[in-house]
């Protein structure tokens, strides 16, 4: 009896939980001000988020820019609110206009102003089109804003100083995570299968994996050959070390939880009895997130 009520009570409160929402606030509108140019090369600049509050630390991803003859080639593009700035921001870059964008995985942080360039060629993993066909703001008349031109392992367009190889190398944070690596220039854009020294965010509803992570940042590392700066997809600048080091990390998660699990060990407990101290500056925040979900992913 004493189960039953205490079972009963666990309903009675997860209904209250579910009930109660936060008071909803007005979505922070960015500013050009807010957004900081670094220079790579002549050619080739990153649009970050300078000295963000909490919450505009959420304008969204790295945004790259690579200037060519032709025009600018974008690397995903922030959230939506975060449009007017970004346009403003790319004005005191170049006055070329955009002709390309590459979103290298379907969220809206990474694809949100992906209609305020016009009609503009969309370039993206097929799995990452699939993925972001399914969101709301890409269907309808806005579907035209769907890429227009998708790869399955790899992609090359153009050539010398402006070539950019597409690559994908299995899941991760998503099914349709796209590393773009400008060989010429000896940089890479990782997206959010690089985003910070963190667990990642394993989006299993669009196809990521905890469990193959590694796998796909180990294959992902090794083809950084000649490259010397990292673009993760929400932190400054990095090197091929730092995502060899990634890459050693999730092996590391994920065979610590896997081991848990074998042991029967809860995730409280998984979690407890994983360390980073091998892994100056990392953070553990999303970590017991992903013991779980490793969890999930692993069968008995």
């Amino acid at each position: 009896m004493k189960r039953l009520v205490t079972l009963g009570s666990i309903v009675v409160l997860g209904a209250t939980l579910a009930a109660y929402q936060a008071p909803q606030q007005p979505p922070v509108i960015g500013t050009a001000d807010k957004l900081e140019v670094v220079k790579l090369k002549d050619n080739f600049f990153v649009i970050t988020t300078s000295n963000p509050t909490p919450r505009e630390s959420f304008s969204g991803g790295n945004v790259s820019v690579l200037i060519t003859d032709t025009g600018v080639t974008l690397v995903d593009t922030k959230l939506a609110n975060w449009g007017q700035a970004l346009l403003d921001k790319l004005k005191t870059i170049t006055p070329k206009p955009v002709t390309m964008i590459i979103n290298t995985h379907t969220h809206g942080d990474h694809t949100g102003n992906d209609d305020k360039f016009g009609k503009v060629e969309i370039v993206a993993h097929e799995n990452t089109k699939a993925n972001m066909a399914k969101m709301p703001v890409f269907q309808g008349d806005k579907a035209q804003f769907l890429p227009s031109k998708t790869f399955t392992d790899k992609l090359t367009i153009g050539k010398g100083a402006s070539q950019i190889d597409l690559r994908y190398f299995g899941r991760a944070h998503t099914s349709g995570d796209a590393v773009i690596i400008f060989p010429g220039l000896r940089i890479a854009a990782m997206g959010d299968v690089f985003a910070w020294k963190d667990g990642p965010r394993c989006d299993t509803a669009n196809g990521g994996s905890c469990v193959e992570y590694p796998k796909t940042l180990a294959a992902a590392a090794a083809a950084l050959k000649n490259i010397d700066t990292v673009i993760p997809g929400h932190s400054p600048m990095m090197k091929v070390s730092d995502v060899q080091e990634y890459a050693r990390f999730m092996a590391d998660l994920v065979s610590s939880a896997q081991a848990s699990k074998k042991a029967g060990r809860s995730v409280d407990d998984a979690f407890a009895a994983f360390s980073v101290a091998k892994y100056p500056g990392y953070k553990t925040e999303n970590v017991k997130a992903n013991i779980q979900i490793i969890y999930d992913e692993t069968k008995q």
